[in-house]
């Protein structure tokens, strides 16, 4: 239970980091693309790499608390950090199929769920 309510307030302020990271882009830089969410995906990527090699490679991070940063703060930083790291541990194990699939997939069908939501709320 208590690593639960960890991963919790650390959700809590991986979500307050991503809204302050994208607004800090955002601010700094006034453009119609969405770069803070650019910014904060690229970050986040960047972050779940370090913190994996850091747990996996060098053992500084044990297991119960690379569940806490990776799901907890990770998880509500950014999705994409982990949809990456699974797309690339398909490719390592040399999935390529898989790979593709996941990356692919995700990426279409998510804009085509996307689409479907948004008619099914305006049918409503």
């Amino acid at each position: 239970m208590v690593k639960v309510l960890l991963i919790a307030v650390s959700g809590g302020v991986g979500a307050a980091a991503r809204y302050g990271l994208s607004g800090l882009v955002h601010r700094l830089f006034d453009v119609s693309y969405p770069l803070g969410t650019f910014v904060v995906n690229i970050v986040g990527c960047a972050l779940f790499g370090f913190i994996w090699t850091l747990a996996e490679d060098r053992l500084l991070i044990g297991g119960d608390l690379r569940m806490i940063i990776l799901v907890g703060f990770m998880g509500s930083f950014t999705t994409f950090s982990t949809f990456i790291f699974e797309s690339n541990q398909l490719l390592r194990d040399s999935q390529f199929f898989l790979a593709g699939i996941n990356l692919a997939g995700q990426v279409i069908l998510g804009v085509l769920a996307l689409y479907a939501g948004i008619a099914l709320a305006r049918t409503l």
